[in-house]
């Protein structure tokens, strides 16, 4: 037996101590599925940060707990008699083995149309998915739980493949363009430009402008998740340097006027912060 195998079989049987009805964890007996989905969500978040801020340590501890947290999925599922960890890692081998003809199945696929073959795969396996549960929707299987940027990338993606799509990225802006015309226009109808009292109407515009951009970003070729991680990080980076050049000048940060916050943001910018 491998280190590996070790491991993992170590890992396993930790987890059903810790859901053993007798003997267990008090707080890992009482969770569900629906409990723990979003520990998983927050584990996968936590890995792709240590990988942004390339802290190689981190990762290897990050990867534990996302590793953990399947673990514990299987578990559960194992007590319900559904399947058990083993189905997991072999259903994802024997997958990835059917996704890679050209290796396993002597298939000759130039590495050019690799992923077109990938795409013709799994379009494959949602068909056949689709018949299981009546469900034969160009966008069926696309995550409800997938943050929303995310999956309005992936929705996007769906429709395009049978035609539903602008043909080039102009068509794409001037969609934006639309969308910011209509939530202009329903603010108006508030008689405010201010977010409060706004209402329904502007949130179902405000969430069709954030859309379109989504979609916007694809015919960029550009991941629109990774785009707003990166305004996020510049954005934290910039008002950070505005609290320590504050600070500097024996500035309290609620008491600055919108003129002195402009000149600070101006300064950072310029500064290339």
């Amino acid at each position: 037996m491998g280190d590996a195998q070790r491991a993992i079989e170590a890992l396993i049987t930790l987890m059903a101590r810790l859901r053993d009805p007798q003997r267990g964890c008090p707080w890992d007996l009482e969770q569900t599925f629906a409990t723990i989905a979003p520990f998983t969500i927050e584990e996968a978040y936590e890995v792709a940060d240590a990988i942004e801020r390339g802290e190689h340590g981190r990762l290897r501890e990050e990867l534990g707990d996302l590793l953990f947290q399947v673990v514990f999925h299987a578990r559960m599922a194992e007590e319900r008699g559904w399947f058990d960890f083993a189905d997991v890692a072999e259903s994802i081998r024997t997958k990835l083995v059917r996704r890679h003809p050209h290796l396993f199945a002597g298939a000759a696929i130039e590495a050019q149309h690799l992923p077109r073959e990938w795409e013709a795969q799994k379009a494959r396996e949602r068909e056949q998915a689709a018949g299981k549960l009546g469900d034969r929707s160009t966008l069926a299987g696309v995550p409800a739980a997938l943050p929303a940027l995310t999956r309005a990338a992936k929705l996007g993606r769906r429709a395009a493949r049978v035609g539903f799509d602008w043909p080039d990225a102009a068509g794409a802006r001037a969609k934006v363009a639309e969308e910011l015309g209509e939530l202009d226009a329903a603010l108006s109808a508030t008689g405010t430009a201010a977010p409060r009292g706004a209402g329904d109407a502007a949130a179902e515009e405000l969430g069709d402008l954030l859309f379109a951009a989504v979609n916007l970003s694809r015919h960029l070729d550009l991941d629109a998740e990774a785009a707003l991680r990166g305004a996020n990080a510049k954005f934290e980076r910039r008002f950070r340097c505005m609290e320590q050049r504050a600070l500097e000048r024996g500035l309290a940060l609620e008491r600055l006027s919108a003129a002195q916050w402009d000149e600070l943001w101006q300064e950072v910018k310029l500064n290339g912060s």
